[in-house]
Order: C-alpha cells, then sequence, then structure tokens
C-alpha cells in the first residue's frame, strides 16, 4: 500500500516543526519528531532509494497519509523544498490545541496565516509554499511499511 497524500495543512505542520527544531535524526533513514506541545513523540522512517516508509503519528498509523513528521524529515533532509522565513512565521505555534479547538484544517489554516501574517508572512506566500510541496508530495509514491516504526 502506499502513503496517500495529506491535508495541505500538514506541509505546514512539518515545515514548523523543522522551524522549532522538533527532529533528533537517529540515522540516514530514521528520526524521532515530537509533537507541538511536547507530549508526544514519533518514529519516523523514511528510505528513499527503495520508496520505504512509515510513521508512528495517527495520519500515517490510522489515515494513511504522509504525516506531517515525515513531511519534516524530508524536509530536513533536503528532499523536500524548505523556507526558513514561512517556517520561522509559523514557529511556535501548538498545532495541537487548534486543531483540538477548531475541529476543521480550513479554520485552523485561516488562524495560522493570520499569525505568520503578524509576523511579516503573507497568505499567498504560504499558499505558493504549500503547492509546491504538496506537488513534490503527489511525485514521491512512497510505500507504508509499519514494521519499520516498530523495529
Amino acid at each position: 500500500m502506499f502513503l496517500r497524500k495529506p491535508p495541505k495543512i500538514k506541509v505546514l505542520e512539518g515545515a514548523a516543526a523543522v522551524a522549532d527544531k522538533r527532529i533528533t535524526v537517529m540515522n540516514n533513514n530514521r528520526a524521532e519528531v515530537k509533537s507541538s506541545d511536547g507530549t508526544r513523540s514519533y518514529i519516523v522512517y523514511v528510505d528513499l532509494r527503495s520508496r520505504e516508509a512509515c510513521s508512528t503519528d495517527n495520519g500515517t498509523v490510522h489515515r494513511h497519509y504522509i504525516g506531517y513528521p515525515i513531511i519534516s524529515f524530508l524536509m530536513l533532509k533536503g528532499v523536500l523544498p524548505y523556507s526558513d522565513r514561512i517556517a520561522k512565521a509559523i514557529s511556535g505555534i501548538n498545532w495541537r490545541e487548534l486543531n483540538e479547538k477548531y475541529k476543521n484544517y480550513s479554520l485552523v489554516e485561516e488562524e495560522v496565516k493570520k499569525i505568520a501574517m503578524s509576523r511579516g508572512v503573507f497568505p499567498n506566500e504560504i499558499d505558493e509554499f504549500k503547492e509546491k510541496i504538496y506537488r513534490l508530495l503527489k511525485s514521491l509514491r512512497l510505500r507504508y511499511v509499519p514494521e519499520k516504526c516498530t523495529a
């Protein structure tokens, strides 16, 4: 089974994880990513040669899409583009709190864009960044191998 494309907001959440320095690289294919509120950590595995990936986050495990921990690891590795300017504008956000408060990704994204705007980054810049990465995610075709995250 191949991992599906994530909700687009996960691109932003992944960039914020990099800006917040919540990723600990364990080796070339494995990392640990801490949640925005610091209460959870996720194991991530990505092998681009074999096109295999997994993460222990809910989106990857239960919905079989490329979760934000995978996206953040791919940004850190230079596989996906990263914008320090945009990521810093959305850093420090408690994504879990926003997701639970709004229970709607469009509303969460609206709030994130307001925060970014207050930090000098305009919504159109965020949209362009998000769409560029989303197009690249479509072409990755990562096969889901959950056993690589439990070993």
